[in-house]
């Protein structure tokens, strides 16, 4: 069997991306965003707990209801005077309540788009409500700095609480308890009540106005969001930090459960919807929108994601499938003794084509020795600019078969220009530099000693090709410099911590230690 030839390695210099992840590859399984413009904030965004999971948008003086599939509203509740705030669902998607700027709670029927019940006792908007886990009560987040639960049945206030001194612009109600529900406050601290005690349970500081709340599935965890800091807290333990996360550089305005409680999904001004791993609480995923998000919402199978932003945006992505059905079977008929038999062939016992590979123009060019030829095609402008890996894997391969020097002599003014203007403009790149170096002692080597025969252009750009090494001399002369100094600082640092283990009571340093010290402040 005659030896195949082996194609001319680019691999090598292509420059290493981010390590693609399983959550990498999760959510970027998804349609690009189709916007939908409202009037107004996109405060909540809900989605519907059963299927077909529509989801509702709150949004100025209404509450629409949205098809996840055709984008389309199928329902609009608009009996608000003035801005709505907080639309979400029961957990059976029947009902929908919403606070608003008119200090009420209205409780619809999603069918109908009936008002079924106004709860009025407020003297604030109301910005949050929520059904409690058993869906018989409503809890309502106001600005008149209280918490009220709600009977729906006689339309009449339960219990009311009042520990906060700011504004409420957060809330969450427990998935487990119906009785247990926090709230967030302008003030910086999160309460929990438990209404069975008609009391606050226990009261936590966020250090920060406080935006968004919720519940891990559990019921054993919160986490809140305030500033560009998320907090996590153990419920259980009275409220006792578990962690600190701060990935946003800008206000965190909203979180939401993803992934049936798997991961934790967080909203901010930065434009960004980061997704976090809700058993270690590491960022896992970013999602970049057009504007900064306001709030968020993803169906029970993350089918459908749903962000609203401050321009009044709405974005929808949805999940991609693939089409191909590898147990699509074919149905082929054949004679078989004059009579026609269907009979049904897999696509499984097909044979495999083998497709025909195609070679590269260079690497053509290196199967027949033309070494000249192999360097001019990698050096237009196409292939230089686009994928320069490919013209430094040329040149290492040119280097391995000792044809380098074959391939860069004889050259006319042009061809040498075109060489030199992609040694300066890469020499400086870690991933190329051993190689351009080797390339550019070889090509003044060649030219050395008929220097004065070269037209004006390519002297020009030996003459660049001598100042863009003499600029990488002086940088790697600095960062050399500034590796010392670091190393002085970390070995005084190291000496000084070891001292005061070994003497922890009053004693002298050492000469070096001293001498260390002094150079390291000057």
């Amino acid at each position: 069997m005659a030896a195949q030839f082996k194609k001319t390695n680019t691999k090598v210099f292509i420059n290493s991306g981010p390590e693609l992840t399983p959550d990498n590859i999760y959510w970027k399984k998804y349609s690009p965003p189709v916007l939908i413009k409202e009037f107004g904030l996109i405060d909540y965004i809900d989605f519907s707990p059963v299927e077909p999971h529509y989801f509702a948008v709150t949004c100025s003086v209404r509450v629409q209801i949205y098809n996840p599939i055709t984008k389309i509203v199928t329902k609009n509740l608009t009996r608000f005077r003035e801005a709505a705030y907080g639309g979400s669902f029961r957990s059976d998607g029947k009902l929908l309540c919403a606070g608003g700027e008119e200090s009420v709670i209205r409780l619809f029927d999603v069918s109908s788009k009936s008002l079924l019940r106004l709860f009025s006792g407020h003297k604030a908007p109301v910005h949050r409500t929520f059904f409690t886990a058993d869906g018989r009560n409503i809890v309502s987040f106001s600005d008149d700095k209280t918490v009220s639960l709600w009977d729906i049945p006689t339309e009449k206030q339960i219990i009311s609480f009042n520990e906060h001194n700011d504004y409420i612009r957060a809330g969450a109600v427990s998935p487990v308890s119906p009785d247990i529900f926090v709230s967030g406050s302008y003030d910086n601290t999160v309460q929990m009540y438990d209404a069975r005690t008609s009391k606050c349970v226990f009261s936590v500081n966020h250090e920060a106005p406080v935006e968004s709340l919720i519940f891990l599935p559990s019921g054993g965890v919160f986490i809140s969001a305030g500033g560009t800091e998320m907090r996590v807290w153990d419920a259980l333990a009275g409220g006792r930090l578990l962690t600190k996360l701060s990935h946003h550089h800008k206000l965190i305005t909203c979180l939401k459960i993803a992934s049936n409680g798997k991961r934790i999904l967080s909203g901010s001004l930065d434009r960004h919807v980061k997704i976090y791993d809700a058993g270690n609480y590491k960022a896992v995923h970013t999602l970049d929108y057009p504007n900064g998000v306001l709030s968020i919402g993803t169906s029970p199978d993350d089918e459908t994601i749903v962000a609203g932003m401050i321009d009044g945006l709405i974005s929808v992505r949805r999940r991609e499938h693939d089409k191909t059905d590898k147990n699509k079977k074919k149905k082929s008929t054949f004679r078989r003794g004059g009579h026609n038999i269907n009979s049904t062939i897999s696509d499984s016992v097909a044979v495999p084509c083998k497709e025909k590979e195609i070679a590269s123009k260079h690497d053509v060019c290196l199967r027949k020795f033309q070494y000249s030829k192999a360097l001019d095609s990698v050096m237009i402008p196409f292939v230089a600019n686009k994928t320069p890996q490919v013209s430094v894997a040329l040149l290492q391969e040119l280097t391995r078969r000792k044809g380098l020097t074959q391939a860069l002599a004889g050259r006319d003014g042009k061809s040498l220009v075109t060489i030199l203007k992609f040694i300066i403009k890469h020499i400086g790149t870690p991933r190329y530099g051993k190689v351009l170096i080797h390339v550019a002692n070889v090509l003044m080597d060649v030219y050395e000693d008929n220097m004065d025969e070269l037209g004006p252009e390519p002297r020009t750009m030996f003459t660049l090709l001598e100042q863009k090494l003499n600029e990488e001399e002086d940088l790697i002369l600095s960062l050399t410099e500034l590796e010392g100094k670091l190393h002085l600082l970390l070995s005084a640092a190291e000496s000084a911590k070891a001292m005061s283990i070994k003497e922890p009571q009053a004693f002298e340093p050492s000469d070096a230690a001293q001498k260390n010290l002094i150079l390291s402040i000057g």
